[in-house]
């Protein structure tokens, strides 16, 4: 069994908070892109939990959030593994990019096991699973448009965004989640949100309107040099908007045109190697 995991673009992203544990409070609209990774499940004769990926980097231990949310959803359903299985993770999504690529293997991992054991779970009851694996890993269950808030557990769904071309580059800088909210505590919080802006012009329809309304707060935090590059250059090949995903480093734009959009592409890929072409992702369209 597999599954196509997609990954996530922030078109706002508003700090609001601080719990007691550390956590940090989150108001968001995040959106489903044609970036993917691909997820396969199979029974396998070693016994246990095992994890294999096409990238070396990424670690298939503990660490791994399908590992996570595998354990965590045999201890949420009661069900036995007595199974060996292996998942198989095919990396497309850049890591350390803000896009949302670890959240997406774990979500259809969830997904996958819920086939497998034919648990018959529901959404909702795949993401209170989920978030024990990770904070996007909720949204990540069924993705599309959507009003993200907490640290992630609340979620609600919008109508699709306008489609659109969307380019995406991440410098060759990472930017781990843990260092980019220290650089945010140690500058203190902002007042400006952006989420508003982002809802209000989700309804018109306007992607002149939604490229305005962009932000990210930790963009507030200082960010390195190559973002503000990229978003120069996609602002001057003619995108509707520009701005960081997610804790970074991936930077993406808003186009009309799909002409602009590709020359944007080519002129990236001139000085940076991870630059991707996409759209926007209806929830219907994200294999369940």
């Amino acid at each position: 069994m597999e599954l196509l995991a997609p990954a996530k673009i922030n078109l706002s992203l508003d700090i609001i908070g601080r719990r007691p544990d550390g956590y940090h409070t989150l108001d968001m609209v995040m959106q489903s892109v044609s970036l993917f990774d691909m997820v396969s499940l199979t029974r396998s004769e070693s016994g246990g939990l095992q994890i294999i990926c096409n990238e070396n980097d990424v670690p298939c231990g503990e660490e791994n959030t399908v590992f996570r949310a595998a354990k965590a959803f045999f201890q949420a359903t009661g069900v036995p593994q007595k199974d060996g299985l292996l998942f198989s993770i095919e990396k497309k999504i850049p890591r350390q990019a803000g896009l949302g690529g670890g959240s997406a293997d774990a979500a259809a991992a969830l997904k996958l096991l819920n086939r497998l054991y034919r648990t018959n779970l529901t959404a909702e009851q795949l993401r209170k699973i989920a978030i024990s694996a990770g904070a996007d890993v909720p949204f990540c269950i069924e993705g599309g448009t959507a009003h993200v808030t907490g640290i992630g557990e609340n979620i609600e769904q919008l109508p699709p965004m306008v489609d659109c071309h969307i380019v995406i580059c991440r410098p060759d800088v990472g930017i781990s989640t843990k260092a980019a909210y220290s650089a945010y505590d140690k500058k203190g919080n902002s007042e400006e949100r952006h989420t508003p802006s982002v809802l209000e012009a989700l309804k018109t329809n306007d992607l002149e309107r939604l490229g305005k309304a962009l932000g990210n707060a930790f963009e507030e935090a200082g960010v390195p040099p190559e973002i503000t590059d990229i978003k120069r250059q996609m602002l001057r090949y003619g995108c509707e908007g520009t701005c960081m995903s997610g804790s970074g480093s991936a930077v993406f734009g808003l186009f009309c045109e799909y002409e602009k959009a590709e020359t944007c592409c080519k002129s990236l890929r001139k000085k940076y190697s991870l630059v991707y072409s996409c759209h926007p992702v209806p929830q219907q369209e994200i294999i369940s």
